[in-house]
């Protein structure tokens, strides 16, 4: 002990001298116990000054060094003793091939490559003791799954080592089946399967996600009687965890003799990804005065509470009193780990405040530590944070993993910013990510999200693999875009086909498309197919499947659902049945159903009073409509975003421009439905100006940035005030500043934009550049355009009506907007031809009514009727307003009449249009009255109507509000509110 390693030496070599030449052993000895010591250096000396070895001394020397990770060296040595020509025993050659095997480059493949040959010279090759090793040096190190197979197929004597290398080496290669098969042919061997055998077949098992043979390997080892070993065990433990089968990992777990932090973690992830937060933390507990846990273990602890019942009171508290703990102990700057664990708990029980906070005091973050962050932000709805996140993150030199894109992309997803997304896409392209099936499912919802329909597709087209989410994703995509519904529906067939497992939301997806195309039949297929696969006891798909019928006009099958549901239904379920009786035009019974649930004693949510509102607003029912805002002021839903965004839309619909004004600016917070309500309010009153001027206070507010539907706010606008050059600056913006793809809605508003200005030349090319097909929409804005173009460019209106007959050949409308253009050209004959197009077609023109609210119910009239009661009292006025208004200067607009009659007769059929007929009725009735005049019309309002009513409303002092199909005009003083740019 005074001299040190020096002292030991001396004494060696004085020991080796006292013996005889032949007896080597006490050297080979020391040798042993300086490479034990990691003294190499000793080792060598003492080697190099022994006057005689055997072949022990030369394979104490090659393994000591290869133990001590000395591989080079231990090559070297080999080399020498085979120069002198020694050539060992086995077990020299199995340790170089370890090292070898360790060296991992070309020089440890090709010095492996030279020893097989030299083994086989010495029929070392047939030696289990070698030849096992050299069957994982094939694998581990050159890869060659062949050569390790052969060498494993030369040993002649196989013990259970080389049975565990083989079976190793299929496992690695991911042939599971072959493993098992040796397996097999191992216990038909009579080769006794030791721990090593069990613990590489679980992994394998665990691997193939197969339960039934993880069981049969239980059995195996139960039978073997190495169940109770601490590593079969703990793999069994994990194994079954991992696969959801807590019962059998526990039964496992209470059978072993002995337990370490390993096992305890293994069966505490299971507990956790199977949402039993309690019973992990539990398991904790009473383990923790058993066995000494690992940092891992509080990280696993950590995991739990987010997983609680109550996670954001309960598990929240038992955190913090983790947190405490930590600090404590000194266990919070042992491991990053444990701060990340702490990250991820406080965001995912909704603490984002303590997450952050947490966050900013970590001395060392790893990748783990932004990415738990960026993932707590997205998932707690602080989407721009996230993003600014992972700037930061770019900045620190920090390489994003998948979880960092993923929560990325959904923050932008979610914020709908296409571009910052594609920035995000092109990071992972250049980090190779963009093949992850999680990253690639990600990228289809966002660009879903934005409007880049035909990039989903084409990632999608691109993944190698695809999961459940990936089907889910497309599927939902196609559904969401209303160019890709039949798409939709041809995907989920794909998927079934690819014998995908469905779940609740793809068949939500695809019954949203079938709804949306009106498939009632389709939508039946698909309700069997979900009784198929049991899921039609779930709320999510029977208020799919009632939203699917009700919109597919199959209110019976609506009712026999909901009457099923009984204790299950929920707000959307009252909300989806509501919808389909205001959908299919049965509005007694919605509201019947809305008094069913007040009766019930049943409170209505914000939802359900938005959904009746905005159904009141679809058939602008002023009165009932404030009484549903009365039943919210006394649900103190006034206030709230959503009600107060319904009452926006559903008084500007109503023609009550200044409450929704007023509600607007009295609401608290408004969100985008809010601003978008407003701005369209604006444009449907012809208020284009102030419309633009909401649009610039919604973009200067920067709390909500605008979207799709606000564009299409902003763009009517621009078309009913005339305001060309500033509709293309913001339609231009949409891609430009917000990364918004224009959609076919937008491009039909700019092509009504072009069609009221009378710039049918710039119409055709507009039409003739746009990337996608005109639908259906487009062409008739195209065809009325011409219309009114007095039979301007009427081969554009021919190609326009050609197009819709083909799109849409039972559609009258069509007939009659060529007509009309026919018509407004003094083209009779053509017009002839028209309507003879439409009598071959065997289609009917909807008739055009007017229809005004009383006290006493709503009074409908069509163009000429006389059946009202007051018939003869509203002619009587209609022949005083006629004669007043040509004293006044009002000439007939008889190109309106559209018939090829005599002027006389042409200025009669024009005074009997039903809105004259409507607006006759009110004055004889509310003679007094200095109330406006509110008429509802269910056509466009002609030009003479128009006229007239400017007129009208001079003589008889009163205000006039028409809504006709297309939007409000407010008569008042002889002006309109549209100044005659309709």
């Amino acid at each position: 002990s005074c001299f040190g390693d020096r002292g030991d030496s001396l004494f060696h070599l004085r020991s080796y001298k006292n013996v005889s030449d032949n007896d080597v052993y006490l050297c080979n000895s020391h040798i042993n116990a300086h490479f034990e010591k990691g003294d190499s250096a000793s080792a060598r000396n003492l080697f190099d000054e022994m006057p005689q070895r055997n072949s022990v001394t030369w394979a104490c020397v090659v393994s000591g060094y290869n133990r001590n990770g000395q591989h080079k060296e231990a090559l070297l040595l080999l080399r020498n003793m085979i120069r002198e020509g020694v050539f060992s025993n086995p077990y020299a050659f199995a340790s170089a091939l370890k090292a070898c095997q360790e060296l991992e480059d070309s020089v440890g493949k090709l010095f492996g490559r030279q020893l097989h040959g030299l083994m086989f010279k010495l029929s070392y090759a047939f030696n289990a003791v070698a030849s096992n090793v050299l069957v994982s040096m094939y694998w581990k190190c050159i890869g060659s799954l062949g050569s390790a197979l052969s060498a494993f197929d030369d040993i002649r004597v196989k013990n259970s080592v080389s049975w565990n290398s083989v079976i190793s080496v299929y496992s690695g290669a991911g042939d599971l089946r072959s493993a098992f098969k040796m397996f097999s042919t191992m216990q038909c061997d009579d080769s006794r399967p030791t721990e090593y055998t069990f613990g590489t077949l679980v992994t394998a098992a665990c691997s193939l996600t197969d339960v039934s043979l993880l069981k049969q390997i239980m059995c195996a080892v139960q039978k073997s009687g190495f169940l109770s070993d601490l590593f079969v065990g703990s793999g069994l433990v994990s194994a079954f965890a991992k696969s959801g089968e807590v019962s059998y990992a526990k039964e496992v777990f209470n059978q072993m003799e002995t337990r370490n932090a390993v096992t305890l973690n293994g069966l505490m992830v299971g507990l956790v990804r199977l949402k039993r937060g309690e019973e992990a933390t539990k398991l904790f507990m009473d383990m923790k005065g058993v066995i000494d846990v690992s940092p891992e273990s509080y990280v696993n602890l950590l995991s739990s509470f987010p997983e609680y019942y109550l996670a954001e009171e309960v598990g929240l508290r038992k955190g913090r009193e983790v947190h405490g703990h930590v600090i404590a102990t000194g266990l919070v700057d042992s491991m990053v780990g444990i701060g990340n664990g702490l990250v991820n708990m406080y965001a995912k029980c909704g603490s984002i405040d303590d997450s952050r906070r947490f966050f900013g005091f970590m001395m060392e973050k790893d990748s783990v530590s932004w990415n738990s962050m960026i993932t707590g932000l997205d998932q707690n709805g602080c989407f721009q944070e996230a993003l600014e996140r992972y700037q930061t993150m770019r900045r620190h030199g920090i390489s994003p993993g998948s979880f960092a894109l993923i929560s990325s992309l959904s923050s932008c997803a979610s914020l709908k910013w296409g571009r910052a997304g594609q920035q995000i896409h092109g990071e992972s392209l250049r980090l190779g990510l963009d093949f992850n099936v999680s990253v690639s499912n990600a990228l289809i919802t966002l660009y879903a999200e934005t409007g880049y329909v035909k990039e989903c597709r084409r990632i999608f087209s691109f993944m190698p693999e695809r999961d459940q989410v990936s089907w889910n994703a497309m599927i939902g995509a196609l559904a969401s875009s209303e160019g890709s519904l039949p798409e939709a529906v041809s995907c989920f067939m794909n998927a079934l086909r690819a014998g995908q497992k469905l779940n609740r939301i793809t068949f939500s997806s695809v019954l949203s498309a079938v709804s949306s195309l009106s498939f009632g039949e389709l939508g039946k297929q698909i309700h069997a197919l979900a009784l198929k696969y049991s899921i039609t006891d779930e709320a999510t798909i029977e208020n799919a499947l009632i939203a699917c019928y009700g919109k597919c006009e199959e209110m019976e099958e609506c009712e026999k659902l909901f009457s099923r549901m009984s204790e299950r239904r929920d707000d959307v379920t009252w909300n989806s049945m509501i919808s389909g009786y205001i959908h299919n035009d049965l509005l007694p019974k919605a509201l019947d159903l809305v008094c069913f649930m007040l009766q019930r004693g049943q409170r209505l949510d914000n939802f359900m009073y938005a959904t009746v509102l905005s159904a009141f607003a679809s058939v602008a029912t002023l009165e009932r409509g404030m009484e549903v805002h009365a039943c919210s002021v006394r649900a103190c839903l006034e206030s709230d975003v959503v009600v107060g965004s319904a009452l926006v839309d559903m008084y500007s619909k109503c023609g009550r421009l200044d409450y929704a004004l007023r509600f607007f600016n009295a609401m608290p917070v408004k969100n985008s439905y809010s601003w978008n309500s407003m701005i369209s309010g604006y444009a449907r009153h012809g208020e284009g100006e102030e419309a633009l001027k909401l649009f610039e206070d919604m973009k200067l507010d920067g709390q909500t940035p605008p979207d799709h539907v606000t564009f299409v706010g902003v763009l009517s606008a621009c078309s009913h005030a005339g305001l060309v050059k500033e509709g293309f600056k913001h339609f231009e913006s949409m891609s430009d500043c917000y990364g918004l793809a224009p959609r076919i809605e937008h491009f039909s508003c700019m092509a009504d934009l072009l069609g009221r200005a009378g710039e049918l030349d710039k119409l055709e090319e507009f039409i003739d550049k746009m990337p996608m097909k005109p639908n259906v929409l487009i062409w008739r804005t195209v065809l009325g355009a011409c219309c009114r173009a007095n039979g301007r460019k009427a081969e554009l209106g021919r190609k326009a009506a050609e197009m819709l007959f083909q799109l849409e050949p039972e559609n009258a409308v069509n007939y009659v907007l060529l007509g009309n253009m026919y018509a407004a050209g003094g083209r009779w004959e053509d017009l002839v031809e028209a309507r003879k197009k439409m009598k071959d077609a065997e289609v009917k023109k909807e008739a055009g009514y007017s229809w005004v609210t009383m006290k006493d119910g709503v009074h409908m009239f069509a163009a000429g009727d006389k059946s009202h009661p007051d018939a003869d009292m509203i002619y009587e006025k209609l022949k005083e307003l006629n004669r007043k208004m040509r004293d006044a200067g009002y000439v007939p607009q008889t190109g309106f009449a559209l018939y090829d009659l005599e002027q006389e007769n042409k200025e009669e059929i024009l005074s009997y249009h039903s809105e004259k007929l409507a607006v006759a009725f009110v004055l004889t009735t509310q003679r007094n009255s200095t109330l406006p005049i509110r008429i509802m019309k269910n056509l466009r309002v002609c030009g003479d109507c128009h006229s007239a009513f400017k007129y009208i409303s001079k003589i008889e002092g009163r205000q006039i509000i028409l809504r006709d199909s297309n939007r409000f005009h407010h008569f008042q003083d002889g002006e309109c509110s549209c100044k005659d740019f309709w």
